[in-house]
């Protein structure tokens, strides 16, 4: 229940709803968030930094960034690329990297429970 304050400064008939973006920063920096997230599930899915990058209408280049800053920030490497040969190349998303999207998607569930909660209390 909004307070009376709050009450007197909305119009009743008008519905409102509290939003937000969820994003882990890392030293000030944005880390990891949907972004990131996305891309992971598609290089796991695709084995290809590329190929998620194409996925997602992202340069490859921001996509590599977007590894390395992943990698760096981390105790061991979520994308373990792997260079061309006889195998073709590609990259691997490690268990590491599963458990980061895992627990990203636990906390976005809690975070949207709790602004639809929000809402409802206006």
């Amino acid at each position: 229940m909004p307070s009376k304050e709050l009450r007197n400064v909305l119009v009743a008939t008008n519905k409102y709803q509290v939003k937000g973006t969820l994003w882990i920063e890392c030293n000030g920096q944005r880390y990891f968030g949907p972004g990131p997230a996305e891309l992971l599930q598609h290089i796991s899915t695709t084995g290809s930094i590329r190929q998620a990058a194409m996925q997602m209408g992202m340069s490859y280049k921001k996509a590599w960034h977007m590894v390395n800053m992943l990698n760096e920030n981390t105790a061991s490497p979520m994308v373990i690329p792997q260079t061309g040969g006889s195998k073709g190349g590609g990259s691997v998303v490690t268990e590491e990297a599963k458990t980061m999207i895992a627990w990203h998607m636990e906390l976005r569930d809690r975070f949207s429970r709790f602004l639809e909660s929000e809402s409802l209390n206006m």
